[in-house]
């Protein structure tokens, strides 16, 4: 991946253990790739509930103290990218609240398109917001009145949220795990012995050797308790389109996770050979740009037969560059993480594989870095298609202006990059690379079919519609309407 996109966020609870505190701090670790600006964690004990974070990397965040102070069974943490709100101090998650329903802390993975209008709602009836994310609406929301006299409170806001959304809700005495009714984020259950666990890819349950139980399904609630599990659904099931991300797959998510039940390493293996399939390249030796493009650069390798090599060193002190605040700073930190092996590129024609391209800025800085290496020939092959359209759903590039591919052609792109050739896989080898069914994805960066509706007074039209109507007055699900 050009290291220019900014993600959402990694989650990560688990009840009934008494290390919570720890194997959260563990979980959180293995998902750092999922956020890099700050880190939280929140633990209770059955009655209050104490929160410790901070920005930077978890370590930098929380301690070994701050773990010893969090010895409860109940915990549950966040790493965060800002794809609504800015970078500071206030914005950390969870984000805890005492209110006139108790303590309750919260985190979230995701982008809610009527953020905006819920909290100006609630401004202008004299709501103060300590935050400027998104997320903070949710917790507004919950000590509402309105809400939190229904029979499930926490049902009655889903039913009003719009967007993309995976949250972890922490009580004094348990945890809600929420996904939204599209599925658009992964969230998955795991087991440790009498432990339950939640997080937002498998490699946080493989760090703390948990079993994986399931994903947590659209439109559901999972409680974590000393109890157990118990589930229950905000939604009627099948009343709205299934839109996973298919951007966990191409760059997100890492490779030994199971994303929406598929292993990650060999989705991008089968976009790589689907490249080299439909866009051969006459080259000496297959590279991939680290670390996201080795699955699909192996792929094009096995496919194609063309010998597979190391042209870039990698900077393991450097953490992702598309995780940096600026332009200008991921411009440097990838010069910093990212070094062509002379030896390996100089006198060759390069296939040099990229998983994806978006504002193109940084990927043009690697192709000249190698050109000065010594590189004869340059044949840039990406294992998705052009992305062309903004993301509205927690992936930061909400602006079609700052994407290269946005009005120009494959070979206006192809100069700017100053490579020899270019190529894109297309949008149907891509999905056809995937296990699941196609029409689960969401592919709206790629294709422009927004599954999701961006315009919040359409989406809560739509869920009045198909979905309201099936809760009766309790806030229960009641039969459905012939």
């Amino acid at each position: 991946m050009s290291a220019e996109v900014q993600h959402s966020c990694g989650l990560f609870g688990i009840a009934k253990h008494p290390d919570a505190a720890q194997l959260t701090y563990l979980g959180l670790y293995a998902q750092q790739h999922r956020g890099q600006e700050s880190a939280g964690i929140c633990s209770a004990d059955g009655r209050t509930i104490a929160r410790r974070g901070g920005l930077g990397l978890v370590t930098d965040a929380v301690n070994q103290s701050d773990l010893a102070e969090l010895a409860n069974p109940i915990a549950m943490g966040h790493v965060r990218y800002s794809t609504t709100g800015s970078c500071s101090e206030s914005n950390v998650q969870p984000l805890l609240v005492s209110c006139s329903i108790g303590q309750v802390a919260v985190c979230h993975n995701g982008n809610l398109v009527n953020a905006a209008d819920i909290r100006r709602e609630y401004e202008q009836d004299g709501h103060i917001f300590v935050t400027t994310s998104d997320t903070e609406v949710v917790l507004h929301m919950l000590a509402d009145r309105r809400y939190a006299e229904r029979p499930d409170p926490l049902a009655a806001v889903l039913r009003h949220l719009c967007g993309s959304y995976c949250l972890l809700l922490l009580y004094p005495d348990r945890i809600e795990a929420v996904r939204d009714a599209s599925g658009n984020r992964p969230l998955c259950l795991g087991r440790l012995q009498d432990a339950w666990v939640v997080a937002s890819e498998t490699c946080a349950l493989d760090i703390i050797d948990a079993e994986y139980v399931r994903d947590v399904e659209p439109g559901e609630i999972v409680t974590l308790s000393a109890g157990g599990i118990s589930s229950r659904r905000f939604v009627e099931p099948g009343t709205v389109r299934r839109a996973q991300c298919i951007f966990e797959h191409v760059y997100f998510a890492d490779p030994s996770s199971l994303i929406f039940g598929e292993n990650v390493h060999l989705a991008r293996l089968a976009m790589g050979r689907a490249l080299a399939r439909e866009a051969p390249a006459d080259a000496d030796l297959v590279i991939a740009v680290p670390n996201c493009a080795r699955c699909a650069a192996l792929g094009f390798h096995e496919e194609s037969g063309i010998p597979i090599g190391r042209g870039f060193t990698t900077n393991h002190y450097i953490g992702r560059s598309f995780i940096q605040p600026t332009q200008t700073i991921r411009d440097l930190t990838v010069r910093l993480k990212l070094n062509p092996i002379r030896g390996t590129v100089a006198g060759r024609r390069l296939a040099v594989v990229e998983d994806s391209v978006v504002r193109g800025t940084t990927t043009r800085g690697k192709m000249q870095s190698l050109r000065a290496a010594g590189a004869k020939e340059i044949h840039l092959r990406v294992a998705s298609p052009p992305i062309r359209h903004p993301c509205h759903y927690g992936i930061d590039f909400p602006s079609r202006t700052e994407l290269i591919a946005n009005e120009r052609t494959v070979e206006q792109i192809r100069q700017y990059l100053d490579v020899d050739s270019l190529a894109y896989l297309s949008l149907e080898g891509m999905l056809a690379a995937t296990r699941t069914a196609n029409s689960h994805f969401c592919h709206a960066c790629f294709s422009g079919d927004y599954p999701i509706p961006i315009d919040p007074a359409f989406q809560k039209d739509v869920f009045e519609r198909h979905q309201l109507r099936f809760f009766d007055t309790t806030g229960k699900l009641s039969a459905a309407p012939p």
